[in-house]
């Protein structure tokens, strides 16, 4: 063997070396990039509910105190379903919108109940889950909407404007 066929020899079998590191690498990568868990892009919406019930055993509230908290609770109840009525669809989703991105949990709750996808007892109503449907498909048409309330000031200013109280 001459020393030039020695040079090709090695020279070939540094490549193949080469080429089976490459070929590990990449599969590494393939495995280690693209085989995790599958991306998402769908919209994800949160909502939860919290639920306590509180008794108060202290002998200075009277009888009477507790009997007008529950006719205000009534009348604020009463006053929703009218208030609710006077709004649109895309009134409902606007200000269910910009009381999200208040990030204030109980400003979602009581929006949830004045337009009615939520019961009294923040508990899901009969149109809870058909809303957040038909929400999620709104949030994608009104994305000019969702710019001008941007910020939670922002969001908070829209809904203290347009909250049927």
């Amino acid at each position: 063997m001459t020393k030039n066929q020695k040079i090709a020899l090695g020279c070939g079998g540094a490549g193949c070396l080469g080429l089976i590191v490459v070929a590990i690498a990449g599969a590494l990568i393939y495995f280690l990039a693209y085989r995790s868990p599958a991306r998402s892009r769908d919209y994800n919406i949160n909502v939860s509910t919290n639920r306590n019930s509180n008794s108060n055993d202290n002998t200075d509230f009277s009888a009477n105190s507790n009997s007008n908290d529950n006719s205000a609770n009534s009348n604020s109840s009463n006053s929703s379903s009218t208030s609710v009525s006077s709004l649109s669809d895309d009134d409902k989703h606007r200000l269910y919108q910009a009381a999200a991105q208040t990030g204030d949990q109980e400003l979602v709750r009581r929006v949830s109940v004045k337009i009615g996808i939520t019961d009294a007892d923040y508990t899901p109503g009969a149109e809870y889950q058909q809303f957040l449907s038909d929400h999620v498909e709104w949030v994608m048409k009104n994305t000019e909407f969702i710019g001008t309330i941007n910020s939670p000031e922002k969001a908070r200013a829209y809904v203290n404007d347009h909250f049927p109280e």
